[in-house]
């Protein structure tokens, strides 16, 4: 099993940044991918990043130039550096990881809300 948190969510104005944590714990060896996605209220849930193990990143169109995910494996932490942050971002941020077996594994999620 692993356990991923997040933390960092909050309220942000327009133009402004926020940096997201997730940490994550338990089975991480078996981990090959972390990611972050986001769910708007109405809407489904839908990537923002991606990182795998050998650090390929993976972007929404939506947050290129915006935002950076990156991962420290000392800390087994993945983090979504948001930057020129608009309305839009509002949402919940939830993290994921994937294993090697294709097992997905979720975090609470965080609240994110970008308004003046």
């Amino acid at each position: 099993q692993v356990q991923l948190v997040e933390s960092g969510g909050g309220l942000v104005q327009p133009g402004g940044s926020l940096r997201l944590s997730c940490a994550a714990s338990g089975s991480i060896f078996n981990i090959n991918s972390m990611g972050w996605y986001h769910q708007a209220p109405g809407n489904e849930r839908e990537l923002v990043a991606t990182i795998s193990s050998g650090g390929s990143t993976n972007y929404a169109d939506s947050v290129k130039d915006r935002f950076t995910i990156s991962f420290d494996h000392a800390k087994s932490t993945v983090y979504l550096q948001m930057d020129n942050m608009k309305p839009e971002d509002t949402a919940v941020y939830y993290c994921k990881g994937r294993s090697i077996f294709g097992q997905d594994y979720w975090g609470r999620g965080t609240q994110v809300t970008v308004s003046p």
